[in-house]
């Protein structure tokens, strides 16, 4: 693909190497908040979003008002309750069963292809839009949408989601594929040319898209930093997406994820450590976030 137009708006040159360190999943539990409580303070992050269905969304709503100098927090729509813990939680729009959102247990399905099968995109399209008005309606200054586990790019519901966020005035989270490349990723083909339809033709109209999407890979606590660090240097010119998944250590996370809670706490530790600014720093890696984003995207269009 072309040189993408974010670098240029950013005052970057098409070899630059942009990225938007992003912390997902916020609210999720208490621990996820408390780490971006301290990561939006003294961390190493760009940007935020919050799981509104979860327990802690509540907790996370008062931080962002707290503190709306420092918060830049989207909605990170979620359609499925993943962990097999015994911890899940449920759609904000309907208990009916008939929308095909929930299990036979009430909540919303462990995994997306359940939920691709399932649910009936009327319903996701209304789970989308209650999601999104729960957090403005709680003062939020939404910057933008993305999605838990990718599920609103299957089964159709691409279309909802974009049209959420356009009524909204809200950005949502994409990345410029082509059809090829989103097969190579695991879409189907038919699915992967309506994805790069879609992304041409938002691309066309303006809308921030993103090169590519990371996370770092996990072995160890103590090697999570070099891993990092690693991932950073083999950034490729262009704006990228970096996923992590902040939590501090607490009894909570650990029975939620008695097998991968040292993930969470690693990424939580790394990204508070001041040598990982530095390093971004030394090798002129540009860290934006989805704010200046957004503030781009509206003078483009004449909205301010």
């Amino acid at each position: 693909m072309n040189a993408n137009p974010m670098l240029k708006a950013l005052g970057l040159s098409d070899q630059d190497r942009a990225v938007l360190i992003h912390a997902d999943d916020i609210g999720m539990c208490h621990a996820s908040l408390a780490a971006y409580a301290e990561l939006a303070v003294d961390g190493v992050i760009s940007s935020a979003s919050t799981m509104v269905p979860c327990p802690w969304f509540q907790a996370t709503t008062q931080f962002c008002a707290a503190h709306t100098d420092l918060v830049d927090m989207g909605v990170h729509v979620t359609l499925n309750a993943e962990w097999h813990s015994g911890y899940r939680w449920g759609p904000v729009s309907t208990r009916a069963p008939e929308s095909g959102l929930i299990d036979e247990q009430g909540y919303l399905h462990h995994t997306v292809e359940a939920v691709e099968a399932q649910a009936e995109p009327a319903a996701v399209h209304r789970e989308i839009v209650a999601q999104l008005r729960m957090a403005l309606d709680a003062g939020i200054d939404v910057t933008h949408m993305d999605t838990h586990m990718g599920t609103v790019f299957y089964g159709g519901f691409l279309e909802s989601y974009l049209r959420a966020a356009t009524e909204a005035g809200v950005l949502p989270f994409m990345v410029r594929k082509d059809a090829a490349v989103l097969q190579a990723m695991g879409f189907s083909q038919e699915r992967a040319e309506v994805l790069a339809g879609h992304i041409a033709g938002l691309e066309a109209q303006g809308l921030p898209m993103f090169d590519e999407v990371s996370f770092v890979p996990f072995s160890s606590m103590d090697a999570h930093y070099d891993q990092t660090v690693q991932v950073l240097s083999s950034l490729k010119p262009g704006l990228t997406y970096l996923i992590i998944h902040p939590s501090t250590d607490t009894p909570e996370l650990r029975a939620i994820l008695p097998g991968g809670w040292q993930n969470r706490v690693a990424d939580y530790q790394v990204f508070m450590r001041q040598d990982l600014r530095r390093y971004l720093n030394a090798e002129g890696i540009h860290l934006t976030g989805w704010r200046e984003i957004r503030e781009i995207a509206h003078v483009a269009s004449g909205q301010v």
